[in-house]
């Protein structure tokens, strides 16, 4: 991703382009990896040093809040990121732990018990054993 790019986007957001968030946004876009604040920290506080993981925190819930990144809770313990924010559903391989993205429209999903409320939030996850996980036997 372009820089440019990234920062272009923030702006268009309402958020202030600093060097730590378009580089947290890139990582985002182009390793599409579901990464925790951990793996983000790990990977990129090698190009710069003065990255805390309160920043990449702080800078991870303002993505969310606006509509730049969402949080994904499969697991109660772990909160991962994704740069996908349109609706789709995840996969868990419950083996290595990888998180695949399904293309699925989660607005399909009607449930009459449902009913009268307003629905803010839509959140679909599978768990099972991934294809490489299953040719490894």
């Amino acid at each position: 991703m372009d820089p440019c790019d990234s920062k272009n986007m923030l702006q268009e957001k309402g958020i202030k382009p600093s060097l730590h968030r378009m580089k947290i946004l890139e990582y985002l876009i182009e390793k599409k990896n579901h990464p925790t604040v951990d793996m983000i920290f790990r990977d990129i506080s090698g190009e710069i040093p003065t990255l805390s993981k309160t920043t990449i925190y702080n800078t991870l819930t303002a993505f969310v809040e606006n509509g730049i990144a969402q949080a994904i809770t499969i697991e109660d313990k772990e909160v991962k990121y994704d740069a996908t924010v349109d609706n789709h559903a995840h996969f868990k391989c419950t083996k290595c732990g990888n998180i695949y993205d399904i293309n699925m429209d989660t607005k399909i999903i009607s449930i009459k018990t449902l009913s009268g409320h307003i629905i803010s939030e839509r959140h679909l996850y599978f768990k099972g054993i991934c294809k490489l996980c299953q040719k490894k036997k």
